[in-house]
């Protein structure tokens, strides 16, 4: 079970993810003591390994960094649930080995602290709280193919040797 990490607000960036001062490392680890603090400066001590971040309109948007990525999955959030994301960052999610879910409606749909479920192959994230469904496209198959192989490089290197 996932708790929700609920920020209603659109636009938020990749600096307000991981903030700029931070982009000496790329450990995830490291980067994951600071992810989100711009915006919730207790994010970190709140979140569980597995929890849900969900937001509004355009989340990543901002620089093309994977460092913003590499700080979610370092603070072991299980995936991103927005309204839409910046097109840059959505790929890197992919391209990083990260899921993430668009859906318009749950933001209207989920609160800060409600329990989730998700179930990825079926597109469907079920709220405990407030025993509601609410339905999502999965990704496509290339896409989870390079999520599940832990990101594109290691699925490269997969595909390569399989040839």
């Amino acid at each position: 079970m996932s708790k929700a990490h609920v920020y209603k607000r659109d636009h938020i960036n990749t600096d307000e993810i991981i903030p700029a001062r931070y982009l000496n490392t790329d450990n995830e680890a490291e980067l994951a003591t600071h992810c989100m603090e711009d915006i919730d400066v207790d994010f970190v001590k709140k979140a569980k390994t597995g929890d849900v971040i969900v937001a509004g309109e355009d989340f990543g948007c901002g620089s093309s960094r994977e460092h913003a990525v590499w700080a979610l999955r370092g603070a072991k959030v299980q995936t991103v649930i927005a309204k839409t994301f910046a097109r840059i960052f959505y790929r890197n999610a992919i391209n990083c080995g990260f899921y993430l879910i668009e859906s318009k409606e749950a933001i209207d749909k989920i609160a800060n602290g409600d329990e989730l479920e998700i179930d990825y192959d079926k597109g469907v994230i079920k709220n405990k709280t407030k025993n509601i469904e609410i339905s999502f496209n999965p990704l496509p198959d290339f896409a989870l193919e390079i999520i599940k192989d832990g990101g594109l490089l290691e699925h490269i290197k997969k595909s390569v040797k399989s040839v």
